[in-house]
């Protein structure tokens, strides 16, 4: 059983990014989305050059991680994250995603999150072509797949990444990859489905899940089991 599939059932996996969420009452708002039944925490982390927006850094994490026990992925949208992978490991992550757009050695930055121990992500925006990723895919734990021009959270879900998750889940296939497929960005109700139907087994969603009414339903909703 590969890392990500935790359930009997092979229901896809909910990780809520906390981008979504009330910072004034983040313990209230992680402690709701476990009870909901959420499977890890996707952290967004950017600087302010490589997206333009800033959220947050290793303090905060370090934070986040005393208040669950699940696993947190740190998605670093930031121009350099080589320089920052032993501070999050040290803030208590479990994963730790990159882009092939930084400006960082991106070889050498996945075998750096590897020899800490972590799982090894590697995410693309939804203009990058993804045989930009090729060489690296052997090495990968996580390739996120993102829907939206990352930056700000609320965008609208572009439907043309579902071709680049069903080519990843072909090559994972015929090459005996052992990476997982998580898609990031306008996830919901509507568009989990597509999601699903195409190979993702991650699914990244914040202001769907934060916002909805009923959180638990909300999350049976992203697997197909509501």
């Amino acid at each position: 059983m590969n890392w990500w599939q935790r359930r009997a059932d092979n229901e896809v996996a909910v990780a809520p990014s906390l981008l979504g969420a009330d910072f004034t009452k983040l313990r209230e708002e992680i402690t709701s989305l476990e009870e909901a039944g959420a499977d890890l925490f996707h952290l967004d982390v950017m600087d302010g050059h490589f997206v333009p927006n800033i959220t947050f850094g290793p303090f905060i994490v370090a934070a986040i991680k005393r208040i669950t026990s699940l696993m947190l992925d740190a998605h670093l949208m930031i121009s350099r994250p080589d320089r920052f992978l032993k501070a999050f490991q040290q803030a208590g992550v479990g994963a730790v995603t990159i882009h092939v757009e930084s400006s960082a050695p991106v070889a050498a930055t996945l075998t750096a999150i590897g020899k800490l121990g972590l799982r090894r992500g590697l995410s693309l925006n939804p203009d990058t072509d993804l045989t930009t990723l090729s060489p690296h895919l052997p090495h990968l734990d996580l390739v996120l797949v993102m829907a939206v021009q990352p930056g700000f959270g609320g965008q609208s879900f572009q439907d043309t990444i579902l071709e680049k998750i069903v080519e990843l889940k072909d090559i994972r296939q015929r090459k005996g990859y052992s990476y997982a497929i998580s898609v990031d960005g306008g996830v919901d109700d509507r568009t989990a489905p597509a999601c699903r139907q195409a190979g993702a087994e991650i699914l990244v969603s914040g202001t769907y899940l934060f916002q909805a009414p009923n959180r638990q339903w909300a999350v049976q909703c992203l697997r197909g089991s509501g």
